[in-house]
């Protein structure tokens, strides 16, 4: 993986649902880590085509997986003020240097 390729940088965010004082829920993230990271975005190109069962993804991010985190589908991405929910997470070659992450673009609704 080459570093030049890293130019977006990201966030590995978690969304926690804390109650205030009257008991109200709020939901609120926590940032849990920050680095560089390699994105691709959804294309008709081979490596999407051998990702067909998930077919939902719309972009791919490429990253050095981070000590001590543990990446699932219950944290998110935040990426250019852009919102990705966690879809799959893969080590790169299961050496536990590098993690591809597929994830969906959340859009809110209008109205």
């Amino acid at each position: 993986m080459s570093l030049g390729k890293m130019n977006v940088s990201i966030e590995i965010v978690k969304e926690e649902s804390i109650k205030d004082s009257e008991g109200f829920a709020t939901k609120e993230e926590q940032i849990l880590t920050s680095m560089r990271a390699y994105k691709e975005n959804r294309h008709g190109s081979e490596a999407w085509k051998n990702r067909a069962s998930f077919t939902e993804a719309s972009s791919l991010f490429r990253f050095r997986k981070p000590r001590g985190l543990e990446l699932t589908t219950e944290l998110n991405i935040r990426c250019n003020n852009e919102r990705y929910n966690i879809l799959s997470v893969e080590d790169i070659k299961e050496r536990g240097m590098y993690v591809e992450v597929l994830a969906e673009k959340v859009t809110g609704s209008k109205g």
